[in-house]
This record gives structure tokens, sequence and C-alpha cells, in this order.
């Protein structure tokens, strides 16, 4: 009886196969997952669960990870703004911080909730 090999190569689809007991696997890899914060976190869930045609477009051409990474890149820079533009505007300065910390906290949460409200429809819901 002729022993088989470890590993093969399908010369079809240049899939690589393992030999496992007496059947040939093939020797697949998850994609790496993206390395991002919780605006390209959400971005994915909202991509898997309702624009599914887009995210398989996405995960098959390869392009996921970066795509993804790219968005919450653009959120991350554009909360950021939004904190300190909202800051300006209201006149939240570290003097407020030192003399009123109770107050401080309550508005500068008022202004990070507003701004990641809109950094979720103009980015991640869009």
């Amino acid at each position: 009886m002729k022993e088989l090999e470890k590993y093969i190569i399908d010369e079809k689809t240049g899939l690589k196969y393992e030999l496992v007991g007496d059947y040939y696997y093939p020797c697949l890899e998850a994609p790496e997952a993206p390395k991002v914060g919780r605006f390209g976190m959400m971005y994915h869930d909202y991509l898997r669960t309702h624009k599914r045609v887009t995210y398989s477009g996405l995960m098959l051409s390869g392009k996921l990870k970066e795509h993804i990474e790219d968005i919450d890149r653009q959120a991350e820079d554009m909360y950021s703004q939004l904190v300190d533009r909202m800051k300006q505007a209201e006149g939240i300065t570290e003097q407020l911080k030192a003399t009123d910390q109770l107050r401080w906290v309550g508005l500068m949460n008022n202004i990070r909730n507003r701004a990641e409200e809109i950094v979720l429809n103009k980015l991640i819901y869009e």
C-alpha cells in the first residue's frame, strides 16, 4: 500500500491540504482581526449584521481589515475634534475643573455623549 503525502496542493484552486487520519482537510487560516477601538468594533458589527453584501465583498477581497481600521481612525479623529470644539464653544476650561469638579464632569460627559452620537450617525451607521 502506498504511503500518502502529509500535505498536497490542489492545482485548480491553489489550496493546501493536510492529511489527518484518512482524509485531507484544507489548511485554512482565519483572517487577522483588525486592531481597532470602540468605533471600529461598532462599525464591524454594523457591517456584519446590517450590510452583509458589503461585508462579504470586503472580506473576500481582503480589504475588510484595512477598511475598518480606516473608519476607526476617521471616527476617533472626528470625535476628538468635536469634543475640543464643543469644550471651547461652551467655555469648559481647566479653571472650571479646578473649582467645580462635579459640574465639569457632568458637562464633559454631556459633550462626549453628543460627540459620540454625531460620529455614530455620520460615519458608523451611514
